[in-house]
């Protein structure tokens, strides 16, 4: 006998074969980037672990919808190692018990007929038990592939999603508040991987805030190791600000100040072979994300896509993926807010009045910071 964890996918079995080998070995990869010490193998639709497996960290593998610890035997073993598995998984303390099988290859029986064979032997070995298919107390898993057999009785649930890096790679605008290491964290699942970018507008800003966007991405190392927050400071909108003062159109602030962010963004996705931005912003949530706003923020950015994961999202929602993935408590540790937004911001900007204003911005005319 031999102890071995399967990991089992979902959404890579479903692509071609050159996509599903391609996302195997990046899945594979991943998980040898979390444990080097363990060792590999996969067959069609599975892969299987060896050594010192930490099932915390399986946990936050993306790709990975769940996996078991197994044990491992030959086929011819199965009727004489069955009852004491099942013995010392606690099945005498069971009442009902279902069989669950899985059969890969060529046999001469069903996997119904094993079922059956196996429930049998069990029920006499535990005359006690009775079969429930339905809700059983206890489920024993028997997993065949040609003449090597798998058993387990638990299923953990993985994180799922794509596996980390088979999409490419985005930056993702982080603020350190509860959104942005949200949709960082959703955009991993769906195979990116996340360069985070914080923009520090300089005499409106202070460290705190900072220090709070980098403990927040270090929450997100658990689900990519490595992960660093690079932080890019920027003089701008302490000129652009005054600028708008003048010309009484301060209410625009904050429009300014996030159009300047996305040229930032855009120019180090450009730098770093990013494929797009992603930003936590939700329809409606603050004065600068309403419809009309979102177009003229989008205009800054337009030689690369953006991302927003949250747009149709309620707060409640973001603030229940948070605690789920450990960034709630870092997100709403104390920090100073920006001291640069209006008392009255804008919510109905047109995109022909802010180019128009922009024009005429000396602070317009600095060289993105990248």
């Amino acid at each position: 006998m031999k102890k071995q964890w399967l990991i089992r996918y979902s959404e890579i079995f479903l692509k071609s074969d050159p996509v599903r080998r391609q996302w195997e070995n990046a899945l594979i990869a991943n998980i040898r980037e979390m444990m080097p010490e363990v060792h590999v193998r996969n067959e069609r639709g599975r892969i299987w672990l060896d050594g010192d497996v930490r099932p915390d960290l399986l946990k936050n593998i993306f790709g990975i919808v769940s996996f078991s610890e197994v044990e491992h035997i030959r086929l011819d073993e199965i009727e004489a190692f069955l009852p004491d598995y099942c013995r010392r998984h606690g099945i005498e303390k069971s009442k009902t018990f279902a069989i669950k099988m899985k059969r890969v290859g060529k046999h001469t029986f069903t996997s119904n007929d094993k079922a059956i064979e196996y429930g049998n032997l069990l029920r006499n070995e535990f005359p006690h038990l009775r079969v429930n298919l339905a809700h059983p107390d206890k489920e024993i898993h028997v997993e065949i592939r040609a003449d090597q057999a798998y058993l387990y009785d638990t299923v953990t649930k993985g994180v799922g999603g794509l596996p980390l890096g088979v999409e490419g790679t985005l930056v993702a605008l982080v603020s350190g508040g509860i959104d942005s290491p949200v949709v960082a964290w959703m955009m991993m699942k769906r195979g990116c991987r996340i360069l985070p970018l914080f923009v520090a507008l300089d005499t409106f800003l202070d460290e705190t805030t900072i220090a709070r966007a980098e403990r927040v991405v270090q929450e997100l190392a658990r689900y990519q190791p490595g992960i660093r927050l690079t932080v890019i400071r920027d003089s701008y909108l302490a000129e652009a600000k005054k600028e708008l003062v003048a010309r009484h159109a301060e209410k625009y602030t904050c429009l300014f100040c996030k159009r300047r962010m996305y040229r930032v963004a855009t120019a180090f996705a450009i730098q770093n072979g990013a494929k797009g931005i992603v930003t936590g912003e939700s329809l409606g949530q603050v004065a600068s994300q309403t419809l009309d706003n979102l177009v003229v923020l989008t205009d800054a950015a337009s030689e690369i896509p953006i991302h927003r994961p949250l747009i149709g999202f309620d707060k409640e929602d973001a603030i229940r993926i948070a605690r789920e993935i450990g960034t709630f408590d870092e997100s709403i540790s104390k920090a100073s807010g920006c001291k640069a937004v209006p008392a009255g911001p804008s919510t109905k900007a047109r995109l022909s009045m802010i180019r128009e204003i922009e024009e005429k911005l000396e602070a317009a005319k600095m060289p993105v910071p990248v």
